[in-house]
């Protein structure tokens, strides 16, 4: 008996190959995409976005784009600011502050603190739509702190003078090549007492609490996770995971949210050299004002 042997069509032989090509084509394009633009993804869909503060907070500018690319993207629901910081800096930490500010009522915000979250760490997750911690984690440190050495009696010592032209009485405020006067305590109080009430202002507003009662816990005292959260510091008490899963829950990704965050680079010699250099840099660093917990 004859035996006839079936064969599919050519035409449908070459939609499937030009189908799975174009699967393949597509899956190496969003795989390059995704290292190009230094982003870890876990595949399609809505996801949530990461963004990291980690250390002393001195520059604003990579924290604010991360926050800025998530509140573009299309397929990024809600947001997760996993916090690890003591402070920094007090514009770059109100320019990340202000950034979140800015997105709160376009995605959901969820402030993750991990170790510690203290001063200028604390004061960036005010304006998240919910502020998470650990029990154990550090939070508060509501102040500013500025120090500066005064040198004079060294100098003498070693018969060190220094001869300074100056436009103004205040112009060379902070030198430690001579004694501080009262103007420039009264100076510097006065920039410091600015700013601290700056700092007041934004947890009064943030965690809708009466000024005086802000004004009773921002000595720079310190709480634990706990403890800010009977304060009214705090949201709720959860890991960073239950943050993830909090912050898909309000962008009502359904399921196990999927997430996306900026790859680490690798460290490269430059890295290295940069952070000897702010290693070398910390003294005049402390010149500066800062929201900054200091433990020593």
């Amino acid at each position: 008996m004859d035996q006839t042997r079936l064969t599919p069509p050519k035409n449908n032989l070459k939609w499937l190959w030009w189908g799975l090509g174009s699967f393949l084509v597509l899956t190496i394009v969003f795989k390059l995409g995704a290292w190009s633009s230094g982003l870890t993804t876990d595949g399609v869909g809505k996801k949530v976005g990461i963004v990291h503060i980690n250390g002393p907070i001195v520059n604003a500018d990579a924290t604010v784009k991360q926050l800025e690319k998530f509140r573009s993207r299309n397929d990024v629901s809600a947001i997760v600011v996993r916090i690890d910081s003591p402070g920094g800096l007090v514009s770059p930490t109100q320019e990340i502050y202000e950034k979140i500010k800015s997105i709160k009522g376009e995605k959901p915000i969820v402030a993750s603190m991990g170790v510690v979250a203290a001063s200028g760490g604390y004061y960036v997750a005010l304006e998240s739509d919910t502020i998470m911690a650990n029990p154990g984690t550090i939070v508060g440190s509501i102040g500013v702190v500025m120090n500066y050495p005064v040198m004079t009696e060294l100098l003498d010592k070693v018969g060190i003078e220094f001869e300074t032209v100056k436009s103004g009485d205040l112009k060379d405020v902070g030198s430690y090549s001579r004694a501080v006067t009262t103007a420039d305590r009264a100076h510097l109080n006065e920039m410091v007492t600015d700013m601290y009430d700056q700092f007041v202002g934004a947890v009064s507003a943030g965690r809708s609490m009466a000024r005086a009662d802000v004004v009773s816990l921002a000595d720079g005292r310190v709480y634990t996770g706990l403890k800010s959260k009977a304060l009214g510091l705090i949201d709720t008490i959860g890991t960073f995971e239950d943050a993830i899963a909090l912050a898909g829950s309000m962008g009502k990704i359904k399921g196990k949210p999927k997430t996306v965050q900026v790859n680490k680079k690798r460290p490269s010699l430059l890295d290295w050299f940069s952070g000897n250099l702010g290693q070398a840099m910390g003294s005049w660093v402390d010149m500066i004002p800062a929201y900054r917990w200091r433990m020593e």
